[in-house]
Order: C-alpha cells, then sequence, then structure tokens
C-alpha cells in the first residue's frame, strides 16, 4: 500500500474541475505500473460515482500502455533483441495482467519435450522432422485457417491456449524453440506469408552484432502449415504468383525487429477490420516507435 498522500490522490480523480484531474491523472501516471494494483482495488472495491469508475480505467489503461511503450522502447534499444521477450511485449498490450512467469514456463515444457527426442546425431531434415512431430503433432499447434485475420493469431497467450495461430505467431514461438535448441533456424519476411530457414550455421552474431552474410539457407519451412519444407523454386514459383521481385529479402533470414514489427502490422490489420480505432491509434504508435531511425 501507498501513503495517504497517494489515497488521497485517488480520490481526487472524480474532481469535476478537469484542471485538478489532469493534475491528479499526471501524479498518479508518474508511480507507473506498480500503482495499478491499488488502482484496480478501488475500482473493485469503491462506489464513487461512474465519473470516478470511467477516469479510474481510463488511467489504469493509459499507464498499462505507457509500460508497454517504454519497454518495447527499452527492447528496441537492447543489444540482442530476444524474440520471446519481444512477443511478450506485445502480449502485454492485450493482457497486461497475464502471468508472463506461467507463459514462460509453458514454453519451457514444450522446448523440454522437443529436446528429449533430439540428438547429435540427426541431419538438419531428420531434426525438423523430430521437432515438427512434437510441436504439431505431440502439442497440437496448427494454423488457424478458419479465422485467419482474428488479432488472437498474434498474442502468445491465445497462442499457447488454443494452439492456433497465424504463419508469423507460429513461425515466431517456432523459431525461438528451435534456436533455444541450437538450430539455425530463423525468420523470412516473405510478402503475404511468412516462412523459416533451415541455415547452415547461425547467421547472426548478437554479441558482435554481425550478420554472417556467408551462411546458406538449406531449406525453408512454412510454420503454417505443419513445418513442411520448401525449396527455394517455390520460394520463386510463389513470387512470381504474387507478381513480386525475386529480392534478396525475400529469401534470407530477418532481425527479429522486423518480425516484431510485422506482428504490429497483423494486429493493426485486423483491428482496422473490426474498426477499433483506438487499438489502432495506440499499436501505430508501438509500430512507429520500432520502426524510427535513431539518430
Amino acid at each position: 500500500m501507498y501513503s495517504h498522500e497517494v489515497n488521497a490522490l485517488i480520490t481526487l480523480i472524480e474532481d469535476p474541475d478537469e484542471t485538478i484531474y489532469k493534475q491528479v491523472s499526471s501524479e498518479l501516471k508518474n508511480y507507473g505500473e506498480s500503482i495499478i494494483p491499488q488502482l484496480e482495488q478501488y475500482w473493485e472495491l469503491t462506489d464513487f460515482g461512474p465519473l470516478f469508475q470511467t477516469r479510474l480505467e481510463e488511467l489504469i489503461s493509459t499507464i498499462q500502455y505507457e509500460g508497454v511503450y517504454n519497454r518495447l522502447k527499452a527492447w528496441k534499444n537492447s543489444s540482442d533483441k530476444d524474440l520471446l521477450e519481444g512477443a511478450l511485449i506485445i502480449n502485454k498490450y492485450q493482457y497486461p495482467s497475464y502471468d508472463e512467469a506461467e507463459l514462460r514456463r509453458t514454453i519451457s515444457k514444450i522446448r523440454q519435450d522437443i529436446w528429449l527426442e533430439l540428438n547429435d546425431n540427426l541431419t538438419a531434415f531428420e531434426q525438423v522432422r523430430v521437432f515438427n512431430h512434437m510441436f504439431y503433432n505431440h502439442h497440437g499447434f496448427k494454423g488457424n485457417r478458419d479465422n485467419y485475420h482474428q488479432p488472437q493469431n498474434s498474442f502468445l497467450t491465445d497462442l499457447v491456449a488454443s494452439k492456433c495461430g497465424n504463419p508469423l505467431s507460429l513461425g515466431l514461438l517456432y523459431t525461438y524453440l528451435a534456436n533455444s535448441l541450437d538450430m539455425p533456424i530463423h525468420g523470412v519476411n516473405l510478402p503475404s506469408h511468412f516462412i523459416l530457414c533451415f541455415m547452415d550455421f547461425h547467421p547472426f552474431d548478437a554479441e558482435l552484432g554481425l550478420d554472417r552474410e556467408d551462411a546458406d539457407v538449406l531449406f525453408y519451412i512454412n510454420p503454417f502449415n505443419a513445418g513442411t519444407i520448401l525449396q527455394k523454386e517455390e520460394i520463386d514459383d510463389f513470387l512470381q504468383k504474387h507478381n513480386l521481385p525475386q529480392d534478396e529479402r525475400f529469401y534470407r533470414p530477418c532481425p527479429n525487429m522486423e518480425m516484431i514489427a510485422r506482428m504490429l502490422n497483423n494486429l493493426i490489420h485486423a483491428y482496422i477490420a473490426a474498426s477499433n480505432d483506438e487499438k489502432v491509434r495506440e499499436l501505430r504508435a508501438l509500430q512507429s516507435l520500432l520502426l524510427e531511425k535513431e539518430g
């Protein structure tokens, strides 16, 4: 619990003077996310009228969003840009109170199950076959073909609970798990359909900040279609069918930040379709944060 001063500020939330409310709101925001439990307790246990409830809800929502924004900014400025951390930040936007530790434990259990089936003598194809069996057959992950554009397909909480996702969310989880098992699998930012590639070795060196151009793609993986193996010729055909150039970017692994930015883009389009202007505005601000150049 905070001091009597904080409690006094909370009771002033319903002050009819807009100037006073803005000052109170600003002071409460300075406490950050740590004050949310106390605000939620007031929301649940007190009845100061509809104005108080509405302002309290808006204040909680604003503090939560600012927490996501600041956390994403710190992630962008980090050296490694951990893929799971990036996805958890986007997940927190929709599920601010969800237990991230529990989500990490669930994902760790999936990793453990896959690890138990792998060994050092497997070829790249054999590793993927084992991984696919455990990920898609044993754990039941699959592409959500019935509700492809729903925003829920992009959030880790929903993906882990329903086992259904879009190419990007499935590919992101697949990539994170594979990398944690030292499998050189990375995302490929193919337009209209996110895929993965299996490299002959990891092309990125986070510590040294290197992009290893001499790393070669052995084959591609379709995470939306149960991990089906694809060859370069099939990527050629896909690009030709969609009247797209055979740009090198569509064949090579992309950085983690591009994956998170694309996840935000998927959500923006999903909420545009749902006519949720507020979420579109907030998500565009998060996307702009990632895409803006430092300088």
